[in-house]
Formats: structure tokens, C-alpha cells, sequence
């Protein structure tokens, strides 16, 4: 069964029977500041997408990566690596292995947990503390920060989880889909090289840097998901085995034209972090003076209203024409920040709404 997500407003629209120009689309964590598109020369369009060292140069810049590779956003990767762990774990114990586990947040984006069901793993789940108990050759995956939850764990938690995985010999996934927001420091791809100090030398080496695998995406901070474009970033080896496995031109060439520009034009992205956060308080200040004594979680991409009836107001904002996202647990309303101008149609549709 495919999961529902954000975005779908095509879906919503015909559901309520309201055109879809006439729809204020919140559903999602893209930023709703877009980069500039640039003139594409003509030969981009012409030739077969190449992925130039110029591009990987500039993503290795801005992610602060020793490696790094493009896919055609982090879902690509996100369906394809359980593939590629059955194989690598087949590899390193010469048989498959018969019992196979998963470790996610029980809260969190789903297709990591479809991925790994579909591949006959053993799901179990965490929230708040990562998992100290895990089976050899499993997986561990990290949300950071969270969606829809906001929140994040610090490198510290990480380096320890990471540590635990080393010894078990298993895999850690960090999606950091969200973490452009923030600075450098706070991405585990910054302090990946630190894995070789000294707290880690009683490990090898290669046990080390072989099992992180950070994901990350262009769309939502730049407000372009329409390029479908993320990055790998982990050791050397993982990145050859994504580049032999995901096959050729799976991106297209203007998407990796203009996401070179993104990556190097660094007076745009200090504007964009400004922005965003700016409108996030701005647009926290509102849902807090109208739903009163709520939960709010915010971060500068999107904000995370927890309600009893979360339900009954997504309805009452749909038959107005405003679209967020209902979460997987029917218990909270994520909102994609708004611009100036959305903001006012979101403020008279929430004057409307009478339960929650």
C-alpha cells in the first residue's frame, strides 16, 4: 500500500470538490521562498545528463562531506538500500541472513519503514531515546531532525549510537532532509572524519566509516521538489556501491545544472535561512494565539500542531480550501510555512475554525 504524504493536492482537491488554483497547499516542509532558476544553456537539454566533478565538488562544499554522490532525491535511496545491505551483509557473512532487523522512530517519515518491511525485516521502533540494544548486521535509522516532530538528537547521542552500530556491525541512516535550516555543525556529515580520533581507535577503521549513511535533499530548503534531487553522503565505498547500483541519467540534466548553482551561491542560502526562520516565528505566533494551549513544535520548514480533534480541524481547513498535513497518527497538523500572502488566507481560514 503506498503512504500518503503531503502534496497530494490533486487527490484533496477532487476529494472536496474545490478547484485546485483555488487551494492554499501547506502539505509539505518545502520552503515557500524558491531559488531563482537560472538560464539553462541549451546543451543541457540536449545532451544526456552528466554528473560533473564540478557538481560533486560543490556538494562536498556545502555538506561539509569527504564523499558524496547526487540521486534522484533521497527517496531513491531510501527504496534501494535495503537491497544493497542484504547484499553487503550476504558478503561479510558468506549466507543471508535468515532473521533481519530494523530499527525506526515509531513517529516519523513513513517510506523508511516501508522500505525495510518490504524487504522482511523485523521492524522495532523508539521516539525519544535512541536504541541501545540492537541485533548484529541490523539497522538503525535516524530521523534529524524529525518529521513532523521536530526534534533532533544531538551529535553526541549519535556518536554513541554510531559506536554501538560499529560493534554490531550494523548499519546507521541518518536522513538529514531538513537539516539545511541549521548550521553545519549540527549534520553528522560534519563530523564524520571525527570517527577516526581517538575514542574509536579500539575499532577498525573500516568498521568506522562503512556503516553511516547520511541523506540529504535539495528541495525542501532551496524550495525546488520538483528538481528531485538529494545526496548520499557516507564513506568512499558506499558511495561507489550507490553510483554502480542506481543505473545512469536517473537525473536529469537541468535538475543537476541547477543544483550546482544552489550549492555554491552562499549569499542566497544565509537570505533563505534568515527568511524562513523570520516567517516560522511569525507564523508560530499566529497558531498559537488561535489554538490555545496546544503543543506547537516549530522549526524554520515547517510547524507541528498536536490536537485531540487534529482530524476534525484538517477537515475544517480543507472545506476552506487550505491544505496541511493530517500526521499518520491523527493526532497533530503539520504546516508548511506560509509566505506573506498565504499567511492572510491561513489567518481568515482559522478564524473559522470552531473545534479543537
Amino acid at each position: 500500500m503506498a503512504t500518503l504524504h503531503g502534496g497530494q493536492l490533486s487527490r484533496v482537491a477532487k476529494q472536496y470538490q474545490i478547484p485546485e488554483q483555488e487551494w492554499l497547499d501547506l502539505s509539505t516542509g518545502i520552503a515557500p521562498f524558491s531559488y531563482p532558476i537560472p538560464k539553462i544553456p541549451t546543451h543541457i537539454w540536449q545532451n544526456l545528463p552528466t554528473i560533473t566533478d564540478s557538481l560533486v565538488n560543490a556538494a562536498k562544499a556545502y555538506y561539509k562531506a569527504p564523499y558524496c554522490w547526487p540521486l534522484a532525491g533521497s527517496q531513491q535511496l531510501i527504496e534501494k538500500l535495503p537491497e544493497l545491505w542484504n547484499c553487503k551483509v550476504a558478503e561479510l557473512n558468506n549466507i543471508p541472513l535468515k532473521e533481519k532487523h530494523a530499527y525506526l522512530p515509531k513517529v516519523g517519515y513513513k517510506e523508511h519503514q516501508q522500505a525495510w518491511s518490504k524487504a522482511g525485516y523485523r521492524l522495532h521502533f523508539y521516539q525519544q531515546s535512541l536504541p541501545c540494544d540492537i541485533q548484529q548486521n541490523s539497522v538503525v535509522v535516524v530521523i534529524n531532525p524529525n518529521n513532523p516532530l521536530t526534534d533532533a538528537f544531538t551529535i553526541e547521542q549519535l556518536k554513541q549510537c554510531q559506536e554501538l552500530c560499529a560493534q554490531q556491525q550494523a548499519l546507521l541512516v541518518i536522513d538529514e532532509a531538513f537539516a539545511d535550516i541549521f548550521e553545519p555543525e549540527f549534520s553528522f556529515i560534519y563530523h564524520l572524519t571525527d570517527l577516526n580520533d581517538i575514542t574509536y581507535q579500539e575499532h577498525r577503521l573500516d568498521q568506522i566509516s562503512e556503516n553511516v549513511i547520511v541523506l540529504r535533499s535539495v528541495g525542501k530548503f532551496f524550495g525546488l521538489a520538483g528538481l528531485r534531487i538529494g545526496f548520499v553522503c557516507s564513506s568512499q565505498e558506499w558511495c561507489q556501491t550507490v553510483q554502480e547500483n542506481i543505473g545512469p541519467w536517473s537525473i536529469n540534466g537541468p535538475a543537476l545544472f541547477i543544483t550546482e548553482q544552489v550549492l555554491k551561491d552562499k549569499t542566497w542560502q544565509v537570505t533563505q535561512k534568515m527568511r524562513l526562520q523570520q516567517q516560522s516565528k511569525v507564523m508560530r505566533s499566529i497558531l498559537e494565539i488561535h489554538f490555545v494551549g496546544a503543543r506547537i513544535e516549530a522549526n524554520a520548514l515547517f510547524i507541528t500542531v498536536f490536537l485531540n480533534q487534529a482530524a476534525d480541524v484538517y477537515h475544517q481547513l480543507c472545506e476552506q480550501g487550505i491544505y496541511v498535513r493530517l500526521t499518520d497518527e491523527n493526532d497533530s497538523l503539520r504546516f508548511g510555512i506560509a509566505n506573506e500572502t498565504q499567511l492572510k488566507k491561513l489567518q481568515l481560514a482559522l478564524i473559522k475554525v470552531i473545534s479543537y
